[in-house]
């Protein structure tokens, strides 16, 4: 029963009964509509949110999914603010922080020495409660001192940098490709293995040139289209 009511769902969103941004019935007036208890029901929507079709807010219901956007790529990506523009709450989960000596590949990019102390995070980024991002970044410990309690403290790298002094800073270069997700990536952006993913991998500089952050970032293609603004971009690598 559950899946019969996935399915009907999942049609009545595909043909824009419930558009981009709909409150779905609430619990109460499926299990009446489809005649089920209401954990039936609650099955349905759960196997709904975790495909990414909705997103469920806390005392406000279900609500479909906004569908594919614009996330642009510029001297200053940053998560929250591409995000806020496009009406969608930001959120993000912190995965991993730990401290790792630099990898040759790394340290080349911080321009650090291998073996130098970095500090290695891996995150989801979240758009109205649905993952859209999976990042891996690495920072160099020794310019950023108190970096880690910073994330700690915050969501955002930006909050984060702001807290240890660093106001502003850029993006120097990004590189662009696809690739398939792999098991732990897919499960961790809750979207079917055989979808490609959007893969950037990126060198932030602080104001003055030096390499404070170097990442990858796994961008779900069903949810996300990458948009390179290429009229102030300044870097391109």
């Amino acid at each position: 029963m559950w899946q019969r009511i996935f399915d009907t769902l999942s049609d009545e969103i595909d043909e824009g009964l419930y558009p981009p941004g709909a409150k779905l019935p609430t619990e109460a007036e499926m299990s009446q509509r489809f005649g089920v208890n209401r954990h039936t029901v609650r099955r349905a929507l759960e196997s709904l949110r975790s495909e990414g079709r909705i997103h469920v807010r806390r005392g406000s219901g279900a609500y479909v999914t906004q569908g594919r956007f614009d996330y642009m790529i510029g001297p200053r990506t940053r998560l929250s603010r591409n995000l806020a523009d496009r009406g969608r709450a930001a959120n993000r989960i912190w995965l991993r922080m730990e401290r790792l000596p630099a990898e040759p590949v790394e340290a080349k990019a911080l321009q650090i020495e291998t073996g130098a102390p970095v500090l290695v995070t891996e995150s989801i980024g979240l758009a109205d409660e649905v993952p859209i991002t999976y990042a891996r970044s690495t920072f160099p410990l020794e310019r950023l001192q108190g970096l880690a309690e910073a994330l700690k403290a915050e969501q955002s790298v930006t909050g984060a940098m702001a807290r240890i002094g660093i106001s502003d800073y850029r993006r120097l270069w990004t590189r662009l490709t696809a690739e398939r997700p792999g098991v732990m990536i897919a499960r961790h952006l809750k979207m079917p293995e055989v979808h490609p993913v959007l893969l950037t991998e990126a060198l932030d500089v602080d104001p003055e040139g030096r390499p404070i952050e170097h990442g990858r970032t796994w961008f779900c293609s069903d949810r996300v289209q990458l948009v390179v603004d290429s009229t102030t971009f300044t870097g391109q690598g």
